[in-house]
């Protein structure tokens, strides 16, 4: 994928994800969720790449959905090309097999702190602020604030950000679980790639296996996480590469259910 708008940097087994729209403060249009979903794909299909990093490029992580984007729809477009497709693609990255961190570099509000928690650990700089202000839009939150964020940091602080506009800072974000560390102005990224080191260090097939596990405990993505975990154990059984060969060759099979 080659967009100066959404870029890619690969270093060993870490993938940078860098979103760059700094004259809009990295709001999100169409065309940007596109582009998300086209690198979860092309990070997802690298064996090489253990753990992934979310980060705005600038001052600005992102402002969430672009209002110009979206005022001008109808309410058939807004809720099917908008809500319901955004809500899609950041399944798509809350699901990543691999880790997802977020390097929150500046403000997270409504789309912005809703793409933040898509990521399994959010770490943010000492001056962000984090809030949802859809409601003082006349709108409410579209992209699973008010499902994801609520399952992951408790349904009552997301009900003091949506029905009562309260924002807040990086320090009380931490206290509430809304981020898992603050870190100095500019040092975002860098703390973001210290943490993935440590993640990229440990066995990656019970990484990837803990993040479906723990997906299912906490009512995320049930029905995908155990089919993927039952996959991936009858992969190993051989029982597998014995019916495709059977089936190739047009003769019973013999599986033996024996775990390899």
């Amino acid at each position: 994928m080659t967009d100066p708008r959404l870029t890619i940097s690969i270093e060993g087994p870490v993938a940078i994800l860098s979103i760059d729209r700094t004259g809009k403060a990295n709001a999100l249009d169409i065309e940007m969720l596109k582009l998300l979903a086209c690198a979860c794909d092309e990070i997802d299909a690298d064996p090489a790449i253990r753990v992934a990093i979310l980060t705005g490029t600038g001052k600005a992580f992102s402002a969430g959905g672009d209002i110009k984007a979206w005022a001008g729809m109808t309410s058939q477009d807004f809720g099917h090309s908008w809500v319901r497709f955004g809500h899609r693609v950041f399944e798509r990255l809350a699901t990543l097999r691999m880790p997802l961190i977020a390097a929150i570099n500046g403000h997270a509000l409504g789309g912005g702190l809703e793409l933040a928690a898509c990521a399994d650990i959010r770490i943010a700089e000492s001056q962000v602020r984090i809030g949802m202000p859809e409601t003082s839009l006349g709108m409410v939150p579209g992209w699973s604030g008010t499902q994801r964020l609520a399952g992951r940091f408790g349904a009552q602080i997301i009900r003091r950000m949506v029905l009562g506009g309260e924002v807040f800072s990086a320090d009380q974000a931490l206290k509430y679980g809304l981020v898992d560390a603050v870190v100095e102005t500019g040092t975002a990224l860098d703390a973001a790639r210290a943490y993935a080191a440590r993640v990229a260090a440990r066995g990656p097939a019970a990484i990837e296996i803990s993040k479906l596990m723990l997906a299912v405990s906490s009512g995320e993505d049930n029905g995908a996480a155990v089919e993927a975990l039952g996959s991936i154990l009858v992969a190993g059984t051989g029982d597998l590469k014995e019916g495709v060969e059977a089936f190739n060759a047009k003769r019973p099979a013999k599986f033996k259910g024996e775990w390899s």
